[in-house]
């Protein structure tokens, strides 16, 4: 039987935080009012069950939730802002509809929300892009995106937060702008899972159904392995450390599946204790948000595995930057 000196590993979490925007979904505010309301009670529940773990997480939140009020967030938005083919993937129309309405800036804005996950011990404030910027789709640019992400570093910075990692909306990872958040001080990036159903593409793309279906199984079935992989060995900044697992939300219409989801999750955590490799979590909080009970009972049992492979194997957790320190220390002492 293995013993925990072959053992260790990385169990890492990123948080793509996010609130909504009228942009990607087909709801209304209204509709979608519950929800962020939710996401307000789920977020500090999840930190205390980080808290309770002694679990490190980064969460790459959107520049617009840094911003107090809708004048800090006017002043905030970049020079140039993306022109995308499909405008609808735009929310900077959307900001001029919130103008001196204090209900859509309470559920839009979440600088409290930022400041509590700050205040949470081991927990890392990342960036996930100022405006939730698609870095493939067309007809956005380079210079584009460079000043998206100088106005999330420089409002970061105004509240006293030093972004290092960042996750790319719906992980459209654009190689060609590595250069650039290199540049800006992004020492680690979220890069996707291996299975060309997970590849970073356009959203026209990514939504089509023979790569939705794919993932849907992956989610209960052993389809592309456990996604773990060995801590990098080149600290060329910034360091790719790809997600593992989309922990997705409870689904009463699946739950007799739920057995199979959390073993899912589990089996790959155990495989990169015992490999010593990294297994990488990540999730949406407003999707969780929607059956919180389940959602966070679902999490705490997936954290207790946690804790039994660090007590088995010395597994450890780790931010996205801590990882990203422990590799150019590891280059460096070579």
């Amino acid at each position: 039987m293995t013993t925990s000196k072959q053992g260790k590993g990385i169990f890492t979490i990123s948080i793509d935080f996010e609130l909504y925007w009228g942009v990607r979904d087909k709801l209304s505010l209204e509709e979608y009012k519950a929800t962020l309301a939710r996401v307000y009670e789920f977020i500090p529940a999840a930190l205390d069950l980080f808290r309770k773990h002694e679990v490190h997480a980064t969460w790459a939140a959107v520049g617009f939730l840094f911003c107090d009020t809708y004048e800090e967030l006017v002043a905030s938005l970049p020079e140039r802002k993306p022109t995308y083919a499909d405008p609808n993937l735009s929310p900077y129309p959307y900001i001029s509809k919130m103008a001196g309405d204090e209900e859509y800036l309470s559920y839009h804005l979440a600088p409290s929300l930022i400041e509590k996950i700050a205040a949470c011990p081991h927990q890392e404030v990342g960036t996930h892009t100022f405006s939730h910027y698609f870095c493939l789709e067309d007809r956005q640019t380079a210079e584009d995106f460079r000043q998206d992400l100088q106005a999330a570093v420089g409002l970061a910075e105004k509240k006293q937060h030093k972004l290092r990692s960042l996750v790319f909306p719906r992980n459209q990872h654009n190689t060609d702008y590595l250069g650039i958040c290199r540049e800006l001080g992004i020492t680690s990036y979220r890069g996707t899972e291996t299975a060309w159903f997970y590849h970073s593409k356009r959203a026209s793309e990514y939504f089509h159904p023979l790569r939705k279906i794919p993932r849907l199984f992956d989610i209960y079935f052993n389809v592309t392995g456990a996604n773990s992989y060995a801590l990098p060995q080149s600290a060329a900044l910034p360091v790719n450390l790809p997600g593992s697992r989309l922990l997705r939300g409870y689904s009463k219409r699946l739950g007799i599946l739920e057995p199979l989801r959390l073993k899912r999750i589990t089996s790959a955590m155990e495989t990169a204790a015992r490999k010593n490799e990294i297994f990488h979590l990540w999730f949406h909080p407003h999707e969780l948000s929607g059956s919180i009970p389940e959602n966070l009972a679902f999490l705490g049992k997936i954290l207790d595995k946690f804790k039994s492979l660090q007590r088995e194997y010395e597994m450890q957790s780790l931010t996205m930057s801590e990882i990203t320190e422990l590799v150019m220390t590891r280059e460096k002492d070579r």
